[in-house]
């Protein structure tokens, strides 16, 4: 395993606090080996954790559609029984790790958006936060954006709720064009929200996740010229925050 790779390992696993951009969310270390003494709750939920990050992982290295249970419990440092003890299937597995992230990712959008008080500013933090949490991420990264999309219905309608978050938040700019004169279409989110998933995907699948931060300029390019025009979009665009 190469130095990154161990890295994108160790982020991904760890235990965080507090809502950070950069934080995966919680996964518990592994247990102590021998006698511990520790209630059976927490080592069941220990052990979900822990098929979660190791799916996490599995899924970034190999994909979703190669991706096996022994893949799964190999990253986890578990038995198969024990998967079984918690998952009926990989899909159930894949279910429940993309639930985790997207809960953590949807909750990002919207506190950074709304801690701002312009609109563009927090347009601007809210895919701050997004691109910089990828970036420290890559494996959750690609479970999100490209696996999501990949991974059958059930899924996809997950992924789906991730470009709603973004829609619902550019929407609140329709005032901001309204201002200006400016009629905007009726699918101005969707188009501008798909667009910037399909630019992050596309940077993903050529192992660029770590630098998806560096895109935050281009995007919000992107996101704010639909309402502010071109100049008013770069020049938040370029703001120092």
């Amino acid at each position: 395993m190469t130095g990154d790779s161990t890295e994108s390992t160790r982020r991904t696993r760890r235990r965080t606090s507090g809502p950070s951009a950069g934080d995966a969310p919680p996964e518990l270390a592994r247990l102590p080996k021998g006698r511990h003494g520790l209630p059976r709750e927490f080592i069941a939920r220990n052990h979900r954790e822990r098929l979660i990050a190791g799916l996490a992982e599995a899924v970034a290295k190999k994909g979703y559609a190669k991706t096996t249970i022994t893949d799964i419990t190999r990253e986890a440092a578990v038995s198969r029984r024990t998967f079984y003890e918690h998952f009926e299937s990989k899909e159930e597995c894949f279910l429940a790790a993309y639930d985790v992230v997207m809960e953590r990712i949807t909750e990002l959008l919207k506190a950074t958006a709304e801690a701002e008080s312009q609109w563009p500013m927090g347009i601007r933090a809210a895919l701050g936060a997004l691109l910089d949490f990828f970036s420290r991420e890559p494996a959750l990264a690609r479970l999100t954006m490209v696996e999501g999309a990949l991974a059958g219905p059930r899924i996809l309608d997950r992924y789906r709720r991730l470009i709603d978050a973004l829609i619902e938040v550019l929407r609140l700019g329709r005032d901001e064009a309204e201002a200006t004169g400016t009629q905007l279409p009726p699918t101005t989110e969707e188009t501008l929200a798909g667009g910037i998933a399909s630019l992050v995907c596309r940077r993903i699948l050529t192992g660029e996740a770590e630098q998806l931060d560096q895109l935050l300029p281009e995007v919000v390019v992107i996101a704010l010229t639909p309402y502010l025009g071109a100049s008013a979009a770069e020049r938040v665009a370029l703001s120092s925050g």
